[in-house]
């Protein structure tokens, strides 16, 4: 990829790319692709005008500005990066990019998870691309997992290392972190109480066809990732594979995966390369990252056709709200993912319950309001709550219809 890369390079021809989302990692991915060889980016779009210009400054060709739709209008892209962390507002992105012809990669593993297999069919449907990052740890999983299986394993698990996990942690707790760390309260906040992590194995999950062992995953504790070859009961797991986390694990920041190999020829080159003695093998990447991998999803779509995730399996998971606190009835949620009334917990698809995506408030619109209280950690569904016209579970199904 990088020959063919340095070769658009020589041409002066680089992959023209338009950013949504100037954040923290949205910075990164600017910076990341102003730095690789025939890659240009071509503008930046945030509601932060002094974010979007600060990331195209990386670029001096780039331009920047508040409104993706403006800047579609004004310069067409090859590709269209979604970093924002928005879910509406980022479905009409990914949809506008689409209908221009470009190819899609979502850093945004909210919009990925409520409207992947939607974007997909439309992907589909104008001949582009659309696919997950290649840098996010669901991301990486993927990559991991194509080859395992390449190399003639079954995947028994596929599997996150969760560094800290507080499910009942609120955005004003974490505004001191979330400052050391640069990132908006909300979103640390989505990152503590488990939330994003399930809402990335989810991801996975619907790539894969794979599911949790039960609600929210196992999670046992552990000092190194080599011991979950110890700490789960693969002999109960069904034949799709699972996915699951360890909890305090290091090397902190990667990945593993759980390969079975009960080849009797294989066995003894896999001891001499000191995988261990079988069937089931761990294979683990110490480290995920992030906006430096962006290019190389970017490259995949563009020159190779390639998507590095994408809901191959549909709607196999989904990432269901829980009561952070008892809630009294007539509770308007103001923010759900990293807010301070639930947090979310993958399982099996349910049609009662209630996606915590989907009660996510479009900026400026009316709020999800509960329709009777709720028990701490008890289930949020459909019946729960009052859900405003127009809000995402409408839009998702209108999507649907269209498709």
């Amino acid at each position: 990829m990088i020959r063919q890369l340095r070769q658009l390079e020589s041409m002066k021809q680089p992959i023209r790319v338009g950013l949504a989302g100037a954040g923290c990692m949205g910075m990164g991915i600017a910076r990341q692709i102003a730095r690789t060889p025939g890659m240009h980016l071509s503008w930046v779009a945030d509601t932060d005008l002094a974010s979007a210009e600060m990331a195209a400054s990386f670029d001096s060709s780039c331009r920047a500005g508040v409104s993706v739709d403006q800047m579609f209008d004004r310069e067409p892209v090859d590709a269209f990066v979604e970093s924002t962390n928005t879910i509406g507002p980022a479905l009409d992105y990914c949809l506008r990019a689409i209908e221009e012809r470009a190819h899609l990669v979502l850093m945004n593993a909210e919009v990925d998870l409520a409207f992947g297999p939607e974007l997909l069919a439309a992907s589909d449907q104008q001949g582009v691309m659309m696919t997950s990052d290649a840098g996010d740890q669901h991301g990486v999983l993927a990559s991991m997992i194509h080859e395992i299986e390449l190399w003639g394993f079954d995947i028994v698990q596929a599997g996150n290392i969760k560094g800290f996990l507080n499910r009942y942690a609120t955005a004003e707790d974490l505004m001191g972190e979330a400052a050391k760390r640069n990132l908006n309260p909300i979103q640390c906040c989505a990152y503590t109480d488990g939330t994003k992590l399930n809402i990335e194995m989810a991801v996975l999950a619907n790539a894969m066809g794979y599911v949790p062992v039960r609600e929210g995953m196992s999670g046992p504790r552990a000092s190194r990732v080599e011991q979950a070859l110890d700490l789960f009961d693969f002999s109960k797991y069904p034949s799709l594979g699972v996915v699951d986390y360890l909890l305090g694990a290091e090397p902190g920041g990667g990945v593993y995966v759980i390969g079975r190999c009960g080849d009797e020829v294989q066995i003894p080159y896999l001891s001499y390369y000191k995988l261990g003695d079988g069937p089931y093998y761990l294979f683990y990447r110490p480290y995920h990252l992030c906006h430096l991998e962006t290019p190389g999803a970017i490259a995949r779509v563009v020159l190779g056709q390639d998507a590095v995730l994408q809901p191959w399996a549909g709607r196999v998971t989904e990432v269901y709200a829980r009561a952070k606190c008892d809630l009294p009835a007539g509770t308007k949620i103001e923010h759900a993912i990293g807010g301070d009334a639930f947090y979310g917990m993958i399982d099996c698809c349910s049609p009662a319950r209630v996606p915590i995506a989907l009660l996510e408030c479009e900026p400026g619109g009316q709020k999800p309001i509960l329709a009777r209280g709720l028990q701490k950690d008890e289930p949020l569904h459909w019946e729960d709550v009052e859900m405003p016209s127009g809000h995402l579970g409408d839009r998702l199904a209108h999507l649907q219809a269209e498709l």
